[in-house]
């Protein structure tokens, strides 16, 4: 497999990381540099970890993970994006007043997970290939936290021109991945 076959591969994958990261933007507009850097580290790390347990244990787990991806990425981006929705219309009830919502090192955590599980599919195919892992799960994650890091400053522009219905927004956009992930 060519290294331009890997970076589609990689930039494919981290769609999904891109559309949430944009929400992340959007929605979380003040937060410490330290959590605007673990955004890409996390989406990049997972991206790139999904793959190597495709690679060394997804004929065990190939069959539940692909039955149940849908399901598990859907309740997940649906709960979160459920709550974005509704606290987004209760603050703009509340005389239209945007306060600063912090980012969980949970949330980022669920969002990683939610994102880069198709991730291991992928693995799964690479090990069925018999190729090394090595330098395609390297590109995977690079790829993914450059592009989360200029999806999270388009979002952050688009935040700022939304206003407080940047969060409502968001939380239809991770519905809707949710959503897609069942298709």
């Amino acid at each position: 497999m060519s290294f331009i076959d890997i970076f589609l591969i990689s930039v494919g994958l981290a769609m999904d990381a891109a559309a949430v990261s944009m929400t992340n933007g959007m929605v979380y507009r003040n937060l410490k540099k330290s959590t605007y850097l673990a955004m890409p580290l996390f989406f990049g790390a997972f991206q790139a970890a999904m793959p190597v347990l495709g690679y060394y244990i997804g004929g065990i787990f190939a069959e539940l993970i692909t039955r149940y991806s849908g399901i598990v990425i859907f309740v997940i981006l649906g709960i979160i994006g459920g709550k974005m929705i509704k606290e987004g219309i209760a603050d703009i009830r509340e005389n239209n007043v945007c306060p600063n919502k912090m980012m969980t090192l949970q949330v980022l955590l669920f969002q990683s997970v939610a994102t880069s599980i198709d991730a291991f599919a992928v693995g799964i195919g690479f090990s069925a290939m018999r190729m090394s892992i090595w330098m395609p799960v390297t590109i995977i994650g690079l790829v993914t936290a450059v592009i989360v890091v200029a999806a999270i400053i388009i979002g952050r522009k688009f935040g700022n021109m939304l206003g407080c219905k940047a969060e409502i927004l968001g939380g239809v956009i991770l519905v809707i991945i949710g959503i897609k992930a069942l298709i």
